[in-house]
């Protein structure tokens, strides 16, 4: 893939961004959603690319935003085939809230590069590249600990394990807390974490825990580009999530899904935030219809990462504000 295909992606997250930012703090999650949808989607139009969201807001019949199948791009003939997985609004609920650590995010990757993960959930871990390789859904909650202190050179007291603050994660927390590990609960948001589990400084070593399939997909494209590590398991609440599974191509069902089954080849992972959290800062908007956005692009081919800081000013783009 071009690489100044990743800084026209960050254009669309910004844009993303943006327009959920104005909805911050009101309350209204539908609203924040939609205004992020709009947007990201006005601004796939003026991509050179053959783009197809294989993760998205729910199939064709059931999300009538960015679904998956929908066909993104100019659609030129000359333009790349791109599978692209998004989530305009990462964290519609912290958004609405005024929480913490709300996210617009795109990864993208060669036609066929992504799994096409059904709208359930999956059993999670990831953690950065000191650790790579050495954690294991397989293996009980201690000992991925332990083997990711170690690997990090720190005692199991300074290891902090990040989990969804969710009635099933009752057991998991009992168990991470025996071990004398830290723990940091979060209300919604698992790409932003998982991303903080390999992002230097972030104080986060490992995630664990059981969140959304399609947003274990994007978390697996930013470990690639991070040098981190991923395994995934779906884990199905109905018969019609495996049935709908099935149809998607999943053909093993209880699979224990490792980094570059979800992610391979060469993938690009662009976010931009939109409130304050561990890995990004949120939307500024000041006076004069300016304001100013903090995103991140990366590209798994070179490892480059990138901090991009935009200013922008409204009063010379007129309607995008």
């Amino acid at each position: 893939m071009d690489r100044n295909l990743a800084l026209e992606f960050v254009r669309v997250t910004e844009a993303a961004a943006l327009s959920s930012a104005k909805w911050m703090g009101r309350g209204d999650e539908t609203a924040a959603d939609q205004a992020a949808v709009d947007a990201m989607r006005k601004a796939f139009d003026s991509l050179r690319i053959n783009g197809t969201v294989v993760i998205g807001e729910g199939e064709r019949d059931e999300a009538p935003m960015l679904f998956i199948g929908e066909k993104v791009g100019l659609n030129l003939e000359d333009s790349p085939a791109i599978d692209i997985a998004l989530d305009p609004l990462e964290g519609t609920t912290i958004c609405a809230k005024g929480g913490v650590g709300a996210i617009s995010v795109i990864a993208c990757a060669e036609k066929g590069g992504f799994l096409h993960a059904p709208d359930t959930y999956m059993d999670k871990i990831a953690t950065g590249p000191a650790a790579k390789g050495l954690i294991d859904l397989d293996l009980s909650a201690t000992e991925n600990i332990h083997r990711v202190a170690e690997a990090n050179r720190k005692s199991v007291g300074d290891v902090t394990v990040v989990i969804l603050d969710r009635d099933r994660h009752s057991d998991l927390i009992a168990e991470v807390r025996k071990t004398g590990a830290r723990i940091q609960l979060i209300g919604d948001g698992d790409v932003s974490a998982a991303v903080a589990a390999a992002w230097m400084d972030s104080g986060i070593d490992l995630l664990m825990g059981v969140g959304g399939a399609p947003e274990g997909v994007i978390s697996a494209a930013a470990m690639r580009c991070l040098g981190g590590d991923f395994q995934g398991r779906l884990k199905f609440r109905n018969e019609n999530e495996k049935e709908r599974a099935r149809k998607m191509g999943v053909t093993d069902l209880t699979k224990k899904f490792k980094l570059e089954d979800l992610a391979k080849g060469p993938v690009m992972f662009c976010a931009t935030g939109i409130t304050d959290g561990p890995l990004l800062s949120g939307v500024k908007l000041y006076a004069g219809g300016k304001a100013k956005t903090q995103s991140i692009v990366m590209r798994s081919s070179t490892g480059t990462i990138r901090q991009v800081e935009t200013h922008h000013n409204f009063s010379l783009k007129k309607g995008l504000m």
